[in-house]
């Protein structure tokens, strides 16, 4: 078993109490930055400021994007029923999909924009007076806000890549928040306009680079890709070292969504073995769930497998032979 299957093994917590704990962080969050948002826009405005605008922008996809995490994780906790047998918990990982993707759009936006102010400051077409100082307040008062929705978020980004990818939006504004705060005061203090569309450049790249690890993941999910934590080949290593167990095959591990995994296999038990089924599957399950944090289980014991249509792969068996 690996340390991190072991690790997985002894963080069970019932489903509702994630998704009740993720509800509250996410209630709160999305309050405080519209609250924020119309903070910035009124600032904006008075500052004469473009980037706070942005700013305020970008907090309007914040709180949509939490919104969209909100109505993922109510929708993802009704029933299952005849036409959708695993229910409806994949609606949090296109929930993550679009929140992603709107990070990316945003941010080639973002790219656009500076460019665009940034050659026609150079050539002197674009001229704003921007009042650095009112504009440097409204940006340390963003800093500690998107702080603080970052910390609330932060334990509850660990059980869900839908709150996870509300979660980096907020990180993404926090950079945004640092970057207003470094370009207030170099327009205060230097009188520098062009510092606004360069730090606005940076911040736009880093959300890219931070958002491509939450795509990934959530397209390995899409894909039925085993879950980081569940090392196949130690799973059927361990099963088939159980009494009676002659090989274990058409085993597939996939994550219905982060914190529910699921897994089906074929169980091929010696016929002379005479321990009772019930008490082999009880035994099989108890691996799976506790030492690697598998909750849906489904296994078909065999005493032959000549009558199996299924695919017989096996190559965790050359897996172990080769090393």
């Amino acid at each position: 078993m690996t340390a991190n299957s072991r690790d997985h093994a002894h963080s069970h917590e019932p489903m509702d109490e994630l998704r009740g704990a993720s509800i509250r962080a996410l209630t709160v969050a999305m309050v405080m930055k519209l609250g924020y948002m119309l903070v910035d826009i009124v600032g904006g405005v008075l500052a004469g400021s473009l980037s706070l605008l942005a700013h305020a922008g970008h907090m309007f996809t914040d709180a949509a994007s939490i919104g969209l995490a909100l109505f993922a994780v109510h929708f993802a906790a009704r029933a299952a029923t005849a036409h959708r047998t695993f229910g409806y918990h994949r609606a949090e990982i296109l929930a993550a999909l679009v929140n992603a993707l709107t990070l990316w759009v945003v941010s080639t936006l973002v790219l656009i924009e500076a460019y665009d102010r940034i050659t026609g400051g150079i050539a002197g077409d674009h001229d704003h007076d921007v009042e650095g100082g009112l504009m440097l307040i409204i940006g340390a008062i963003g800093f500690g806000i998107n702080a603080l929705v970052a910390w609330m978020l932060h334990a509850s980004a660990r059980h869900s890549v839908n709150v996870e990818a509300a979660y980096r939006h907020v990180i993404a504004d926090l950079l945004g928040s640092v970057a207003v705060v470094v370009s207030a005061i170099l327009v205060w203090a230097y009188d520098w306009d062009v510092a606004d569309p360069i730090s606005g450049a940076v911040v736009a790249i880093l959300i890219l680079l931070s958002t491509w690890r939450l795509l990934a993941k959530v397209i390995h999910v899409l894909l039925e890709g085993v879950p980081e934590h569940v090392d196949v080949y130690s799973l059927c290593s361990r099963i088939e070292e159980l009494a009676g167990v002659t090989v274990i095959h058409d085993i597939h591990v996939w994550t219905l969504t982060p914190g529910y995994e699921a897994l089906t296999a074929h169980v091929l038990v010696d016929p002379e073995h005479d321990e009772d089924h019930d008490a082999m599957l009880d035994r099989i399950r108890h691996i799976a769930y506790e030492d690697f944090g598998i909750e849906h289980i489904t296994i078909q014991l065999e005493t032959s497998a000549a009558d199996c249509s299924e695919d017989h792969h096996v190559d965790h068996l050359m897996a172990t032979a080769a090393s």
